[in-house]
């Protein structure tokens, strides 16, 4: 009934109120707002997605938007989040990353208790490294929306299966950022705090180092076959210049692996 009723609100704002194209968003299909609601073209992975985040909002997480089912369109209709997206604001500090990395923690904790639907269907574009649970696997600034105390993470649809270090660690590549030619005696206590945010045990802060450079790899594989084949969005990111991007990063983050491990494991 729930449900039925948040379709009718999206059918009756979608009458009412009218849309703006939103900007933003390498992968997604054309996206509105439409009074407090977003649009999003539905796909296969819509009702695994919705299945999803309607588990979050039960488990009380704070920092993921509502699902509201689908409009007469068929496009998923999801609650509006105001604010400014993190990555066209200053960097976080460290304690903004202390935030970030509990609110990931947050984020798993409520995650475990999800059963999958038996016809789930995901939209995962890089292999992860293991099906621990369901993962955003988007976790960066350019998903972050910030509105004072609020910080919500946005765009779900590549939301499926892996592991806890292996979201955390595309995480720690877009917040700390470990980009090309960084500085790993800056970029060692960012990391440290998102780390600690998490609470990573003592296992886990071994493993994270090499995930994070797996996972970065991972994506920078995914726009050279972007580029090899021609299928998009991932050429047309690859040919602006994401794929040297990506590269360079993943070589910054394997070529000091020992470094992040001393930092993470330090008393």
């Amino acid at each position: 009934m729930a449900a039925t009723a948040a379709r009718r609100r999206g059918d009756n704002e979608a009458m009412d109120e009218p849309e703006q194209v939103l900007e933003g968003g390498n992968v997604a299909g054309i996206v509105v707002r439409a009074g407090q609601t977003v649009r999003k073209p539905a796909g296969p992975q819509t009702p695994a997605v919705a299945a999803f985040l309607e588990h979050l909002q039960v488990s009380g997480y704070p920092a993921a938007p509502r699902s509201l089912g689908c409009d007469a369109r068929r496009r998923h209709v999801l609650e509006y989040i105001p604010g400014q997206l993190a990555d066209a604001m200053p960097p976080l500090g460290l304690a903004g990353l202390h935030r970030v990395g509990l609110l990931i923690r947050r984020l798993h904790d409520a995650t475990a208790g999800f059963r999958e639907p038996p016809d789930a269907v995901w939209d995962v574009a890089i292999p992860p490294d293991r099906r621990e649970l369901v993962c955003h696997n988007d976790l960066a600034p350019w998903n972050l929306v910030r509105d004072g105390d609020r910080w919500v993470f946005i765009d779900w649809d590549g939301a499926g299966p892996g592991s806890r270090l292996w979201d955390l660690g595309y995480a720690a590549k877009g917040f700390i950022p470990l980009i090309p030619d960084g500085d790993p005696a800056a970029d060692g206590p960012r990391l440290r705090a998102l780390a600690d945010g998490y609470g990573l045990d003592a296992r886990q802060r071994r493993d994270l180092p090499a995930l994070m450079a797996a996972h970065t790899r991972g994506m920078y594989d995914l726009l050279r076959t972007g580029a090899e084949t021609g299928r998009q969005p991932w050429a047309r990111l690859h040919a602006e210049g994401h794929g040297a991007h990506w590269r360079g990063s993943a070589q910054y983050i394997e070529e000091h692996l020992d470094h992040w491990a001393q930092v993470l494991l330090r008393p």
